[in-house]
């Protein structure tokens, strides 16, 4: 049995940790759609860059290690006084898919932050996979869906209508919560 750690990431490694992140989240949406230019924040890319960079400089970023070898990362936003935390990312790169390593990781998580109330996070409605894994496996519940007719009220850049590059509407995304305490 391996043994999933989660070491803090370190300022060599962000630049990886931002392409293992978007490599992830592309394979996602390519099993989903195939290769097809939707979904995208910037070219060729699901999750641009600066929405990454943003994150890590918000949040604490973590990198998932499994006996020691990085096979994905985390980032989570700590709210000290409400104790209303949020995940802001959790990925786990494809190769390590489906062997539990995801589940390991956030009980990693909900054990360094046990003061938690309330745990937030949001998913793609495309994804699937990751909704599946926020219900079944950790405990989450879908609390709203941010679509053009309710946009996110904290996302100033949906507006009314998010539109990509490609004229696409923003098709939505489920917003989760875990009630700790």
């Amino acid at each position: 049995m391996s043994k999933i750690t989660l070491t803090q990431l370190t300022p060599d490694d962000r630049g990886q940790f931002i392409l293992d992140n978007q490599r992830a989240f592309k394979y996602g949406a390519t099993e989903e759609f195939g290769q097809r230019n939707a979904h995208f924040e910037e070219e060729d890319e699901i999750i641009s860059r600066e929405t990454i960079e943003k994150s890590i400089r918000e949040g604490t970023a973590y990198r998932i290690r499994d006996d020691g070898k990085i096979v994905g990362g985390l980032v989570v936003v700590i709210n000290e006084k409400t104790q209303r935390n949020h995940l802001d990312l959790l990925f786990v790169n494809p190769e390590a898919h489906s062997r539990g390593i995801g589940l390991a990781a956030w009980r990693e998580v909900e054990h360094l932050y046990p003061d938690t109330v309330v745990w937030e996070t949001c998913t793609p409605y495309f994804e699937t996979r990751n909704i599946h894994f926020y219900i079944n496996k950790c405990g989450f519940h879908a609390v709203e869906f941010f679509n053009r007719f309710h946009p996110d009220p904290h996302d100033p850049s949906t507006g009314d209508v998010n539109h990509y590059d490609d004229g696409d509407d923003f098709d939505g995304m489920f917003r989760f919560e875990k009630q700790m305490k």
